[in-house]
């Protein structure tokens, strides 16, 4: 792909923090792309340089080497432009309680020059058109995220950052929010979304970036992260009772699935055959169980889990703006929507 084809490029991204007297590495080389249009995976452990690397796409903290480009766009140098086209949530949302959820977007839409008419098409594009009268205290925690995303949406931002949107949400919860994003990628935006939740990224990501102490391990689509791994295997027998207590005394890891068992963590499946064989016990069906992206992840960032940044406290003081940049004030409530600032480190 060309580079025009790309709404942020990364080359050599590297930073690091001073901390009880020492340098902690939090991202390292880190070379990222996120193509234009659909939904990207941005996933790694927690420590793993996820909200670091974020920070820096924002300009709200600058790199110690390395280059950002956004639609071509270098940061931090031509941040307020590139500003202009993006909409972040990197902290939990804050609104006012007692106010509906209509007024503190237009109360926002007033700060920031935006015609207090797209308060509307805003609400509707989250699913909150008929809640927007509605006291933001009565939201459940997926409205106020999709309340947060409205937000977002004010300035029809061409690029969404979604630092870990479904954090705290029930399973309904984070349905809302996974096609809330689904729908703004199909809309032609494109959606950055980190997370540690693998199986609702896998359900909705075009292309994903895992990262690991702050470094790419793999990138690409879902499809190709994947690619021809296996994670288990499915063994049909007569008598899945006798075969498991088989595998068990020979340290092979199975449980019982359906009329069979999953057998996983073993290499060579002729083994699973013979160890049966030995016993009488007749291998009917042994089918690979295709890996998830939650296991290629497991495979992948073993070991990989730090502090971000690493040894840093939990809060860090937020990063003063880089020289020249005047971020566009927000509402008090709002504070990390119209002009991205930053949250607690993950």
């Amino acid at each position: 792909m060309s580079a025009d084809e790309y709404a942020v490029i990364t080359r050599d991204l590297r930073k690091t923090y001073r901390t009880r007297g020492r340098r902690q590495v939090a991202v390292e080389g880190l070379d990222l792309r996120v193509p234009v249009g659909g939904v990207h995976g941005f996933l790694g452990p927690n420590g793993s340089g996820k909200t670091t690397t974020i920070r820096m796409l924002l300009g709200l903290v600058r790199p110690d080497a390395g280059r950002i480009r956004v639609f071509g766009q270098q940061v931090p140098q031509e941040l307020p432009s590139v500003l202009a086209r993006v909409g972040a949530i990197v902290e939990s949302p804050k609104f006012f309680p007692a106010f509906s959820g209509r007024l503190n977007l237009e109360l926002l839409a007033d700060a920031i020059g935006v015609p207090r008419s797209t308060v509307g098409q805003v609400l509707a594009e989250v699913g909150l058109a008929d809640r927007g009268k509605d006291r933001y205290r009565t939201y459940s925690l997926g409205m106020k995220q999709r309340l947060a995303i409205a937000a977002t949406l004010l300035k029809q931002p061409d690029l969404l950052i979604f630092d870990e949107p479904t954090n705290g949400l029930d399973p309904a919860g984070i349905h809302e929010i996974r096609q809330t994003m689904r729908r703004l990628a199909d809309e032609g935006r494109t959606v950055l979304v980190s997370s540690h939740i693998l199986g609702e990224v896998e359900q909705v990501a075009d292309t994903v970036s895992i990262v690991g102490r702050g470094r790419l391990l793999a990138s690409g689509t879902v499809a190709e992260v994947i690619g021809d791994r296996t994670s288990a295997v499915h063994v049909g027998v007569p008598d899945p009772g006798a075969a498991l207590g088989v595998l068990t005394a020979a340290g092979v890891r199975a449980i019982p699935e359906g009329a069979g068992l999953r057998v996983e963590g073993e290499p060579d499946a002729g083994r699973i055959t013979w160890l049966l064989a030995q016993r009488n016990i007749w291998v009917r069906e042994l089918v690979p169980v295709r890996a998830g992206l939650e296991s290629v992840f497991l495979e992948l960032t073993s070991g990989s889990t730090l502090d971000d940044p690493p040894g840093a406290p939990p809060h860090l003081p937020d990063p003063p703006p880089s020289p020249g940049v005047r971020p566009t004030a927000p509402v008090r409530p709002a504070r990390p929507i119209s002009a991205p600032e930053a949250g607690d480190e993950r």
